[in-house]
């Protein structure tokens, strides 16, 4: 028996609750895991809640990713014992998820634990952070360099906002974090940002064209937010586009594509293919980098997650949540 959140399809919504399971409810997979840690991001609030429609088919795991132990291996590539990580490929949305003390998923799906890192480390990063690092990778893609200019962060305060301030940061880009808690200005400064905004200044409906100001962007919000700092971009700048916080909408016009050469790029963090994945999560395993993601995530227990998954979609959480699934 193990303990998981489930989550099922009400007439009043979705309900979440934690239950006792057994071997026999696992999905079908190749390979077995006993779970350590998982995190708790927006996505998972979004399930856990029914807030967004995140959960394609009832009943769920909830928990987009995980990291611990194979229990059991029908694939040759892993054997009991191997430590592993997983985040993406549909896990709490199609296929029940890291919320849970045991899961079973396809081969395909699983990444060895990153030289240096363990299980608590892997889940202080987690999709946020590996996300985050897609995002900064993308940018240095497209040519971005430290000394180009200012480099905005969006939803700065959330887990893709502050784990990409710190990764910038230690890249010696000059980083501005936007949030609509300005009370936690110290906080992100401490993180690395040089300067911090608030978030009024992008939300509401702007104009085709800003002042520009800004070499680069990562943006977790979307809507209006995204518009105005794609407005605000310098000739040639790059932004990143991860999240949808204040919406999916993005009521923009070309303008600053077509007059001053600024390259929107999608980051999508669920399907990368494996050889993105590796690199993204061996660039987290950076030691300083490593220690300094440790410190700005906080545990809780698979029982505190439901309640937890509420205060994150209130504001109310501050960098990020790693579920310890045995407390």
């Amino acid at each position: 028996m193990f303990k998981a959140i489930v989550l099922e399809k009400t007439d009043a919504g979705t309900q979440a609750e934690l239950r006792d399971l057994d071997d026999a409810s696992l999905q079908q997979g190749d390979v077995t895991v006993d779970v350590d840690y998982s995190t708790l991001n927006y996505k998972d609030g979004l399930a856990i809640t029914g807030a967004g429609p995140v959960v394609r088919q009832f009943p769920m795991v909830p928990g987009v990713d995980f990291a611990g132990r194979v229990a059991e291996s029908n694939d040759t590539r892993f054997k009991p014992g191997d430590a592993v990580v997983l985040n993406g490929w549909g896990v709490g949305e199609l296929h029940w998820g890291g919320l849970a003390q045991r899961a079973r998923v396809s081969a395909d799906w699983l990444m060895p634990m990153p030289a240096g890192m363990d299980g608590a480390q892997a889940m202080a990063i987690g999709t946020a952070g590996y996300t985050a690092m897609l995002c900064v990778q993308t940018l240095e893609r497209h040519g971005l360099k430290p000394g180009d200019g200012e480099i905005i962060v969006t939803g700065a305060n959330g887990g893709v906002g502050s784990i990409a301030i710190m990764i910038l940061a230690t890249r010696g880009y000059r980083v501005v974090a936007s949030t609509g808690r300005m009370e936690e200005r110290d906080r992100l400064m401490a993180l690395g940002a040089q300067d911090v905004v608030d978030r009024a200044t992008l939300t509401a409906p702007g104009k085709p064209l800003a002042k520009e100001r800004w070499a680069g962007a990562v943006d977790s919000v979307g809507s209006h937010t995204l518009a105005n700092v794609c407005a605000s971009m310098r000739r040639g700048g790059v932004v990143t586009a991860c999240g949808l916080a204040q919406g999916m909408d993005f009521p923009a016009t070309v303008a600053p594509f077509i007059l001053r050469g600024v390259t929107l790029a999608g980051v999508d963090s669920v399907y990368q293919p494996m050889a993105a994945r590796i690199a993204a999560w061996e660039a987290l395993a950076e030691p300083d980098l490593l220690a300094q993601l440790v410190g700005n995530t906080r545990e809780i227990g698979l029982a505190e997650a439901i309640d937890a998954a509420r205060d994150l979609l209130a504001g109310r959480i501050a960098g990020r949540l790693r579920v310890n699934v045995r407390r």
